[in-house]
């Protein structure tokens, strides 16, 4: 299986919108309820690729390149939680959306509990996917950053592998197509221009502003779901609790033998997970 041959026969678009003049790829599947997915540090739609077939079948599934990401624009600041919240509201507005299920990956998990804390009434629910060393250790801060920096300023097979291998549980599960992918991203100019910004938030004097907190997660007012798995090289099972705590009535799933991205190490797995925590929401 490959990402594009395995989307041959599904319609799919991809497009760009002006996203508050920020030009932004996106890509979508499906009818029905909008579902967004957001992707990590460093990641890309094609994070997404292996679920789109499956959740298409369920939900309109809108996958974007977050704010200087992939080959969306990459403005000249370093990227915040609040920075990357805004641009997921303006692709929300950009494609006239009222209300949206969010789903989000390391990063855009964090992103996802933001933007629902801090723009109430559009988000109607949260699955958070590994959110992401949400204790700002150190060693996995250090570790992160060292890894994406080297993966884009010494872009080659061997780094960019290594920085994908750290996401798996089982490395085999990084393809020579992903690497493939993900080194045209990285050889970018633009994108090498923009690493330091995209790797902002692992230096703790910027990331302590956006640290989980009851302060803001206490305002998430929709249902949510932490989506951990027993093998993520961020956080441990056990660090899920204090978020879950803070999250009002949210709940904890773990999926097994997964490392960070359990959305391409266990497809069927996640996606079950997806599907039916949001079909337990009524429709409006």
């Amino acid at each position: 299986m490959t990402i594009w041959n395995d989307l041959a026969d599904l319609a799919f678009k991809n497009y760009y919108v002006d996203a508050n003049g920020i030009r932004t790829r996106v890509l979508e599947a499906g009818t029905g309820e909008p579902l967004i997915l957001l992707h990590g540090t460093g990641g890309h739609i094609e994070a997404y690729a292996r679920n789109i077939r499956g959740l298409s079948e369920h939900f309109r599934v809108i996958c974007i390149d977050m704010l200087g990401h992939g080959y969306t624009e990459k403005p000249n600041h370093p990227y915040g939680i609040d920075s990357y919240s805004d641009h997921l509201l303006g692709v929300i507005q950009a494609l006239d959306l009222r209300e949206v299920y969010l789903s989000g990956e390391s990063l855009g998990g964090w992103v996802a509990a933001w933007f629902a804390a801090h723009h109430p009434g559009i988000a109607k629910a949260l699955v958070l996917n590994t959110p992401g060393n949400v204790n700002n250790k150190a060693e996995v801060m250090k570790k992160l950053k060292e890894s994406t920096v080297k993966a884009v300023l010494e872009a080659n097979y061997e780094n960019v592998k290594t920085r994908l291998e750290w996401l798996m549980y089982d490395k085999s599960q990084v393809t020579d197509e992903l690497i493939e992918a993900r080194y045209n991203i990285y050889t970018q100019p633009s994108y090498q221009k923009a690493v330091d910004h995209i790797v902002a938030l692992q230096d703790i004097e910027f990331r302590q502003k956006y640290s989980w907190d009851p302060s803001w997660c206490g305002k998430i007012d929709v249902p949510t779901l932490l989506a951990w798995t027993d093998h993520d090289p961020t956080s441990t099972v056990e660090e899920a609790m204090p978020i879950q705590e803070m999250i009002p009535g949210s709940e904890l799933i773990v999926i097994n033998d997964a490392g960070h991205w359990p959305q391409w190490e266990k497809v069927d797995a996640f996606n079950k997970v997806i599907i039916d925590f949001f079909s337990k929401i009524p429709v409006k």
